[in-house]
């Protein structure tokens, strides 16, 4: 229903938000990653993508600065057990990217170092999104440098072109931004480090 608000910052407290848009205050619950960063933007405009969450005990708007967050909001969301609380309080302690890179490192240590996240909660996620994240098919990845990789690393590189679309990127992008970086011996964590940091330099 909401894709997103684009207005002026009005108040941000601890884990909320609320942006004048059109001459309605939207009050947007947001991560303590996300409050850091609003906190030094009050009275300045603001875009924040959105989610609502409608539930038998209320109706709540979930804002977020990055697509890449959102998308990854909803697919903790998607986790049996996991809900919009358990979910923003991951993107609290982890950026979109290294959620992406925790699960497919298979790293609960990781994902549970977030506040209301225990060990079995971070296994089960890491059970029910590795495979999303890292189903890939060789033919998928169109980039030709790429393609010449080794079995191994390719294998590693399908998984990072996968990470960085889930994270909202094209394939197109996420093949281009890989296809400069040397892929020698790195893990998949690495590539979709350097890949981003490529990325955010287009």
């Amino acid at each position: 229903m909401f894709y997103s608000v684009n207005g002026t910052l009005c108040l941000c407290e601890p884990g909320i938000a609320v942006v004048e848009a059109g001459g309605v205050g939207y009050q947007l619950t947001v991560s303590l990653r996300d409050m850091g960063e609003l906190s030094r933007k009050v009275g300045e405009k603001v875009l924040l993508y959105t989610h609502l969450s409608v539930r038998e005990d209320g109706v709540e708007l979930f804002g977020f600065s990055q697509k890449q967050e959102l998308d990854i909001f909803r697919l903790l969301n998607t986790v049996s057990g996991v809900g919009p609380k358990a979910a923003m309080s991951i993107l609290g302690s982890l950026s979109a990217s290294d959620v992406v890179s925790a699960v497919l490192a298979g790293d609960a240590k990781g994902l549970s170092c977030a506040q209301g996240i225990g060990n079995k909660t971070a296994q089960r996620i890491i059970l029910e999104l590795k495979d999303k994240l890292a189903k890939s098919k060789t033919g998928d990845i169109s980039s030709a440098p790429l393609a010449a990789a080794a079995p191994s690393r390719g294998s590693a590189v399908a998984e990072a072109v996968n990470a960085l679309v889930v994270l909202g990127y094209s394939r197109q992008q996420a093949s281009e931004a890989l296809s400069g970086v040397d892929v020698t011996g790195k893990s998949v964590e690495a590539l979709i480090r350097e890949a981003l940091k490529a990325l955010s330099m287009k």
